[in-house]
């Protein structure tokens, strides 16, 4: 049985999959709470919003994500940061999580991944569970109406979070499993109730398909001037560092705060809803967003509540450090109806440095800023994969490794050349530690980074002396208005200048370390921009 709207000639049964239990396509906000409270999938919060626990799993599993080893991509994934998975082991798990939903009602959402109709993946997302059909439809670009009478899917996810997968049988590493198949065009995912599993599973897909047409796809968010979308700035970072919050800046328009592709046009969001952080949410610094998690259809992740009250408590992270809210990008006010803007005029690289070492804000070369987007410094913050429970330092590729199917070069090569072809200006921006590493020292005031950055977009901020710094070479603001003169330089922010001088060695070394793998891929400007 099938109810909802649906391209009569690409429904499941068209797809090889029968046996099913109800099928619903496409159903709207309204009917999905609905079924998922019928459920028992979660609860009505305050506002109409859903609150719903993700279990075991409350954030992604990279360590079970696999690409099968087809021959069409066989000479173009980056095998050594993507685990291969034989295509006859595929064949046998796709086979058994087909078996085991028989009978079982599911939930399919038709959706657009991408705000460029030129360039957009069209998805098929099969759920399980209602929350996760809603949580999909809320991140990924809903179609008009009109429009699903003659979809089809260049994708398909099946997501499936009470199948288990047999390590032995199915050639994973555990019985929750992440596994992609571009020639078959499926994405299977399995015992992990995470509900960013889905959208970064699209990401994936787009990280490795654009890039074939010359199109830059970038774990960043996006903001560009009022009414002048030719100054656009776009925010890489992985989470935790800052995209979501300095992206929706009341005083510009948000583009989108997660993922995106730079195309000869320019720059387009790939989603329709943002995937906020919400650990310490407060009205006072970021009111837009805060006011989501009360607005209907926003599903709040892995967030303590009152059971009677339902409010929230922003502050306990008994459940997860990651704890999120989701919401369509319309309910922030300032956000762009096209989700589209033009060429980066200003390109900021977000690190959040648990040494505590590096500027609050640096300006960087073409150069440089090709080593420090390959380096992709940051710290993992707690809650965002299994088992990080506090700051952990590390290096990740374009500041998105877990989601690049290609070799980094690609993506750092296609970079350099839009820098350079379009002339934009690129800073460092740390949001991690001052004063100390993490333990010792705090977090970058948000108000101060704030400042820098708006100073960088204004483009004041070229107008202030700079100074190179001793241990990595960028240029640094002497003093900015509104930021304290102390703060732009970190050696002065600490008590113990002598331990400050072994931990910016220290960070000096590792950087050096970790870049040795791209320097027989890279130009010798690179080389020269590199440490050393």
């Amino acid at each position: 049985m099938t109810t909802g709207r649906v391209n009569p000639d690409f429904t499941l049964e068209a797809q090889g999959i029968t046996g099913l239990g109800t099928v619903y396509y496409n159903l709207l906000e309204p009917a999905l709470i609905e079924i998922a409270l019928k459920n028992n999938e979660g609860n009505l919060g305050q506002g109409g919003t859903f609150l719903v626990s993700t279990g075991e799993h409350t954030g992604r599993s990279p360590k079970d994500k696999f690409v099968v080893r087809t021959p069409d991509v066989e000479d173009t994934i980056w095998w050594e940061n993507n685990k291969p998975m034989d295509p006859a082991k595929f064949d046998v798990l796709y086979a058994d999580m087909l078996e085991h939903m028989k009978g079982k009602d599911y939930y399919v959402q038709d959706l657009y991944g991408g705000a460029d109709p030129a360039n957009r993946l069209d998805v098929r997302v099969v759920s399980e569970l209602a929350w996760h059909n809603l949580f999909i439809r809320t991140m990924l670009r809903r179609p008009e109406l009109s429009e699903l009478d003659d979809f089809t899917a260049d994708f398909t996810i099946i997501n499936c979070p009470s199948f288990k997968a047999d390590p032995e049988k199915h050639g994973c590493r555990s019985e929750t499993v992440v596994a992609l198949n571009f020639e078959k065009k499926l994405i299977l995912i399995g015992n992990t109730e995470y509900a960013g599993e889905n959208k970064k599973g699209v990401f994936t897909l787009l990280n490795y398909i654009l890039p074939g047409k010359g199109i830059m796809a970038m774990h960043c968010s996006a903001n560009h001037a009022p009414g002048n979308p030719v100054d656009t700035a776009i925010f890489f970072g992985l989470s935790g560092t800052g995209k979501t919050t300095l992206s929706a800046d009341p005083d510009r328009v948000l583009i989108g705060d997660d993922e995106h592709g730079w195309s000869d046009k320019g720059t387009f969001n790939f989603e329709g809803g943002c995937y906020a952080k919400t650990i310490n949410l407060s009205a006072e610094a970021e009111p837009e967003i805060y006011a989501t998690c009360s607005m209907f259809g926003t599903v709040i992740e892995n967030m303590v509540f009152d059971e009677h009250t339902k409010e929230l408590d922003f502050q306990d992270s008994s459940l997860t450090e990651n704890m999120r809210c989701a919401y369509p990008l319309h309910y922030i006010s300032n956000a762009s109806p096209t989700a589209m803007g033009g060429h980066p005029k200003n390109i900021i690289l977000l690190t959040c440095d648990a040494y505590g070492v590096l500027p609050p804000i640096a300006r960087l070369t073409p150069a440089q800023a090709m080593y420090h987007f390959l380096s992709g410094f940051t710290s993992k913050t707690p809650g965002t994969e299994v088992g990080v429970t506090e700051p952990i330092p590390t290096f990740s590729t374009c500041f998105g490794a877990p989601f690049m199917p290609r070799r980094p070069e690609a993506y750092g090569n296609l970079l350099r050349e839009k820098i350079a072809k379009h002339g934009a200006t690129c800073w460092l921006v740390n949001t991690g530690w001052t004063g100390g590493a993490f333990g010792v020292g705090s977090r970058m005031p948000i108000k101060a980074t704030r400042n820098l950055l708006h100073a960088a977009l204004e483009g004041t901020l070229a107008e202030v002396e700079f100074r190179e710094d001793e241990n990595f070479g960028f240029e640094v603001p002497v003093s900015v208005p509104g930021v304290a003169d102390v703060l732009l330089d970190p050696r002065r922010t600490w008590a113990d200048k002598d331990a400050f001088d072994a931990q910016a060695e220290k960070l000096v070394g590792m950087f050096k370390e970790n870049f040795e793998q791209y320097l027989p891929y890279i130009d010798e400007d690179v080389k020269a921009a590199a440490i050393g």
